[in-house]
């Protein structure tokens, strides 16, 4: 079992290798005045551990771990895998990926080798235990990364091809199955022997490509298992190993990835100065490598919870200027501060940056550092200093924190993958969108967090299979924690999946369904049952037609009264035509053509009901829905926020619920504090109903003051 200190870490990705080398001793101790406590290290200079073939130069890191630790500052150890060394590539050019068959990536950037090849597994292999054994027993070093944000390229060797077609045979068994599973008669692309299968560049078979993309990701599990299980033979007891993800990579599957990991690891980049301002003018729904938008940054976080439904580190993130050299705009004052504890509110028990010293060279010159490139501290050094002293305060408290859910929310990477060669979304000018599946699941998460919910999302197996969500198995208690559940946009559903979701409903869960749910099964092949399929008779409304839509659709409420509805509320980009079949109408379109279907119906089954919403609704739409839809819990709620603020909590490793005040605006507000609460940094109380001022840019961590302890106490 792995340890991790009784506080939230604090640091950023330090590489002296990259400066001059009279700077170790001057930037510790910079890290020591920032309260610092935790450095990354080594994971991006295969060259330099091994600067030719066998040739290995491993002292280099001793006198940076021995500083390190002379100052009380832990270090992860990275693996150099992710960037082959220029005499790998010339001696092995076998293992350059390749993009497409036969077009080798190349040498150049990073990431181009095909991590399954032997050659490049051997040497791998050899320079992950040279450098583990080496170091694994300094006792600076509480953890390893494996890797660096692993999945970039899905690639098409022959080797990987090859393997692709054995998995194909081993789990259909023969071309008859395949051939039927995939409705292979379609355009003569019947097999007569697996040789006949064709490679991915010219395919257009949905059921293909779901699959070779579910082909990819398994290789990149497997090779960051097989990574950890390496670094495993030489670590301590309690030294955890993680990899850093990049939850845009094209050949990741979050949730299964980190099965063979301690502790989930990502990097949450960010936009900055006005894309996090409230009330949200920015933030289209879309996946990236840059959130934007606020509600995408607490989004970030808690897809990061979701792998394993567990607390995690950030390994990066923004100190200042992230991006390429046209795009620079460095948070205003307050923000870093801001983003950093809306990270620790969804559960990061550490805050990393991205890095400390701002390179000189190289494709990233301008993704700042915590240090300029003058090397002089500045604004940024100033601020993260002052978090890290304020992290370093609340201690305990903020640690390993379980952040509290109000609804849960299905995230479903198959149907991502489908969406995103065949998208069922369009831009403005009719070109596909390729992040489709973000544009329906994405303003549902945002409205919810605008109605002052906070949203706790699930994989489709952490419902029925043995992964770290076991409590979602016992339907009462699902229900019970999570009394309200949202399945929106996802398309790719198998059959136990779309039974457990009436089953939630049936148990007395209020399950809240978006557009294209379940439409097509675990193969991408689309259900020939009523729509929404297995749901439709629960849920009381079916659909047989279905639209993209140019212009926004304005959305009222029905005359019953239900559902109340801003007169700006709409639906956008698609509809399912609904049929009621015993729901009610909640609300309907105001269009000569569409007015006909309902756009939100409703229906009672068993102790619980399903709410069927035709549409994407639109900001407006989505948060006077969860304002209507948003359960009653037993925990202090936050009321009438300003429209500038969020309001987020969780209970920490100390078992005490604590709240994050946010204000992300330029104005000052405040808001009425729910319950007796203390200001875990200040040590100020707050009665309950007593107004709690935010200044501009603003955080407030506060602790239920029924367990109150002093902040030097606590």
């Amino acid at each position: 079992m792995f340890d991790l200190p009784a506080r939230v870490l604090f640091g950023a990705a330090y590489y002296h290798e990259y400066q001059p080398p009279d700077r170790l001793k001057t930037d510790l101790d910079l890290m020591s005045e920032a309260h610092v406590t935790v450095i990354r290290v080594g994971e991006s200079v295969w060259s330099t551990w091994e600067p030719e073939d066998g040739m290995f130069n491993l002292e280099w890191l001793e006198p940076v771990l021995n500083s390190a630790h002379e100052r009380g500052i832990s270090v992860i150890l990275g693996t150099p895998t992710y960037a082959v060394p220029p005499w790998l590539a010339r001696l092995y050019p076998e293992i350059a990926g390749e993009r497409s068959t036969g077009a080798r990536i190349p040498w150049g950037a990073r990431q181009e080798a095909d991590f399954t090849h032997p050659a490049f597994k051997f040497h791998a292999e050899r320079v992950i235990r040279r450098i583990v054994e080496r170091y694994a027993g300094h006792p600076a070093i509480i953890g390893f990364q494996v890797d660096n944000e692993p999945g970039l390229q899905l690639f098409h060797n022959h080797g990987v091809f090859q393997r692709f077609t054995d998995s194909l045979r081993r789990a259909y068994g023969d071309v008859s199955t395949i051939n039927s599973e995939w409705g292979l008669v379609y355009w003569s692309h019947r097999l007569s022997t697996w040789a006949d299968l064709w490679t991915p560049d010219g395919n257009v078979q949905p059921q293909y490509d779901v699959a070779w993309r579910r082909f990819q990701a398994d290789q990149t599990t497997e090779f960051i298992a097989w990574q950890a299980a390496i670094v495993r033979e030489y670590a301590r007891a309690g030294q955890f190993v993680t990899t850093c993800i990049s939850y845009g990579r094209r050949a990741i599957d979050d949730d299964r990835l980190t099965d063979a990991l301690d502790i989930t690891s990502g990097n949450p980049y960010y936009r900055m100065q006005d894309a996090l301002q409230r009330p949200d003018r920015h933030g289209e729904p879309r996946d990236g490598f840059f959130s934007s938008g606020v509600w995408a940054l607490y989004l970030s976080a808690d897809r990061m919870f979701a792998s394993r439904q567990e607390p995690f580190l950030v390994t990066e993130t923004d100190a200042t200027n992230i991006g390429p050299s046209w795009d620079n705009r460095p948070a205003y004052d307050g923000q870093r501060r801001q983003a950093a504890w809306a990270l620790i509110s969804r559960g990061a028990t550490m805050i990393e940056y991205w890095h400390w010293n701002t390179l000189r060279f190289g494709l990233e010159t301008h993704w700042g550092g915590v240090l300029p490139h003058s090397n002089e501290p500045g604004r940024t050094f100033s601020e993260l200093a002052a978090l890290g002293s304020e992290i370093g305060t609340a201690g305990e408290l903020v640690a390993q924190l379980n952040p509290d859910a109000d609804i849960a929310m299905l995230y479903s990477t198959p149907s991502r993958w489908l969406m995103e060669k065949y998208p069922l979304l369009a831009h403005d000018n009719d070109s596909p969108d390729f992040s489709s599946y973000a544009g329906f699941i994405n303003p549902f998460y945002r409205g919810a967090l605008d109605a002052g919910l906070q949203i706790r999302l699930f994989h489709t197996r952490q419902l029925t299979g043995g992964t770290a969500s076991e409590h979602l198995r016992d339907m009462s208690q699902a229900v019970r924690e999570y009394p309200v559940l949202v399945a929106a946009g996802h398309y790719m559903a198998d059959d136990a999946t779309l039974d457990w979701l009436v089953a939630y409903a049936a148990a007395g869960g209020h399950l809240i369904l978006g557009p294209q749910t379940g439409y097509a099964d675990h193969e991408g092949r689309a259900r020939a049952d009523r729509q929404p399929a297995r749901i439709a008779s629960a849920a009381g409304v079916w659909f047989d037609e279905f639209s993209n839509l140019s212009l926004d659709l304005p959305v009222t409420p029905a005359p019953d009264g239900e559902l109340t509805l801003p007169p700006e509320a709409a639906g956008t980009r698609w509809l399912d035509g609904l049929q009621l079949s015993g729901a009610h109408e909640l609300a309907h379109y105001q269009h000569p053509h569409f007015g006909r279907w309902p756009a939100v119906t409703s229906a009672v089954h068993g102790r619980g009901r399903i709410t069927y919403v035709g549409t994407i609704p639109n900001p407006a739409f989505a948060r006077a829905l969860f304002q209507w839809a948003g359960p009653v819990t037993g925990r202090p709620a936050w009321k009438d926020l300003p429209p500038s603020a969020t309001a987020t909590s969780g209970i920490g490793r100390t078992g005490r619920r604590i709240h994050f005040l946010h204000n992300w605006s330029w104005g000052g507000t405040q808001a009425t504090a729910p319950c007796p609460l203390h200001d875990v940094l200040t040590g100020v109380r707050f009665d309950i109903g007593e107004p709690v001022p935010l200044g501009s840019w603003d955080v407030r961590i506060l602790a239920e003051a029924e367990c109150h302890k002093d902040p030097a106490s606590a």
